[in-house]
């Protein structure tokens, strides 16, 4: 089933500062000195911030993709990285990003590389849209220090648009707009791919992001090589159009708009991975037989021509509540050989494993379960690298740091809190960079190989 990412509460408000110029005497030349002064301290403290991104910020190109695999300056790039949401709504509040920039640089230490997050936040607290085609500067530049943040370290970032679950708006928000403003055909979330006035919300919302120019760095979005890539929507479904239809008409739609906007990025859906009710892997490879019936197709919403990579989530444990662990991690292996095998031999395309993890909630749970899944998964990628195969990479769900209970949820981690999780990720980063060639523009973790 799929999992509403949590959201956070409302944080405290941050103090408020207060600076004085003293005037000593009569004389006007300390008032303006006192005001010059100022004026640069505020030059350097802030303004200053985009000077420093621009000049220290490494040189970046963009991935690209040749046939099955992800492509970095030539050279086959597979991806070893990590899922961290809430990057942008940490980012509003200036005494928070020290949150952000420690996510940066543990992960540029584990030699991760690609970091999924939300480039969304519609209708909630410090919402990036307020309401179909308004947007709140201040979560915008948010968003911008997201990305300059990540050049800095050299980690690329796989932004996602819009969620199919209600953190954070998701569809069920412009669901409600249309609602209120009178121009909605159905109250039904599912409207979301089908009513004309949505969809028209939906492309307003593409365009200003895409075509966005960062406030630190001075780049449009759309022409930033920090952005590994796009994803349409957070595991998208329908289940009110069980043959499908109306999401592969929304993701044929969208994916056309994206490219006209951008030729620059790569390009997914954002799907869990479920084989549809006309595939004959629903029946043997599909968890059960619920999961053909949610209005996706992993083979048909992937084929579409301007989708550059397959997307696929891996959640055993919310699948199959009666399974035992050792029957999990069995799924595991058959269900990313099955999507790597349709990478090689039908879509003709990588395949990102962007979302996988264990839940502490599950009974019997352990650290060290959770670590044998992690390498389970870790392993299919490694052995797909080392063949050249279209099993391009995993995004572990989801990372954190220290303080930060109201964002995690059951499958939370802080690295280096348990000296055995980060290794595990150490390790894939060396032996991709051996097999590949060495990517990470941080190569402090080669200690650690």
């Amino acid at each position: 089933m799929g999992r509403d990412k949590r959201v956070p509460r409302e944080p405290p408000q941050s103090v408020e500062f207060r600076h004085q110029i003293m005037v000593f005497g009569n004389s006007l030349f300390y008032p303006i000195l006192g005001f010059a002064s100022f004026v640069v301290f505020v030059y350097m403290s802030f303004g200053g911030i985009r000077f420093s991104f621009l000049e220290e910020g490494p040189e970046l190109s963009f991935v690209e993709r040749n046939g099955t695999q992800f492509v970095l300056d030539g050279k086959a790039f597979y991806v070893n990285g990590w899922n961290s949401y809430w990057l942008m709504v940490q980012s509003v509040d200036v005494y928070s990003r020290s949150k952000v920039r420690e996510m940066m640089k543990t992960g540029a230490k584990m030699g991760l590389t690609v970091c999924r997050t939300w480039a969304f936040n519609d209708g909630d607290y410090n919402a990036l849209q307020t309401s179909p085609g308004h947007f709140d500067e201040q979560a915008f530049q948010a968003l911008d220090y997201v990305i300059a943040e990540a050049r800095q370290h050299g980690i690329r970032l796989l932004l996602s648009l819009v969620n199919n679950l209600q953190a954070y708006g998701g569809k069920s928000q412009y669901v409600k707009w249309a609602w209120q403003e009178g121009v909605g055909l159905s109250s039904s979330n599912d409207s979301f791919f089908f009513d004309p006035s949505i969809r028209t919300y939906f492309k307003n919302y593409i365009k200003t992001v895409l075509t966005r120019k960062n406030s630190i760095t001075g780049i449009e979005y759309r022409n930033d090589p920090t952005i590994f890539g796009w994803e349409l929507i957070n595991e998208p479904r329908c289940m009110s159009d069980p043959s499908g239809d109306t999401l592969q008409g929304w993701i044929d739609e969208m994916s056309s708009f994206v490219k006209l906007i951008d030729k620059n990025h790569l390009l997914t859906v954002g799907l869990e991975g479920f084989y549809g009710p006309n595939d004959p892997k629903s029946s043997t490879v599909n968890p059960e037989l619920w999961a053909s019936r949610l209005g996706s197709d992993f083979i048909r919403n992937s084929k579409i021509s301007n989708i550059d990579f397959a997307s696929v989530h891996i959640y055993p444990d919310h699948w199959f509540h009666e399974q035992i662990f050792e029957d999990q991690l069995k799924f595991v292996s058959k269900w990313m050989l099955s999507h790597i095998e349709d990478g090689d031999k039908v879509l003709k395309k990588p395949v990102l494993f962007s979302e996988f993890g264990l839940s502490e909630e599950n009974q019997n749970f352990s650290v060290s379960d959770r670590e044998k899944m992690h390498r389970a998964v870790l392993d299919i990628i490694y052995k797909s690298a080392k063949r050249n195969r279209s099993g391009a990479g995993a995004l572990v769900w989801q990372f954190l740091v220290s303080g930060m209970k109201e964002f995690s949820d059951e499958y939370g981690m802080v690295p280096w809190e348990s000296s055995s999780t980060p290794s595990v990720f150490v390790e894939q980063s060396c032996r991709l960079a051996n097999a590949k060639g060495w990517t990470q523009l941080d190569v402090s973790f080669k200690e650690h190989c």
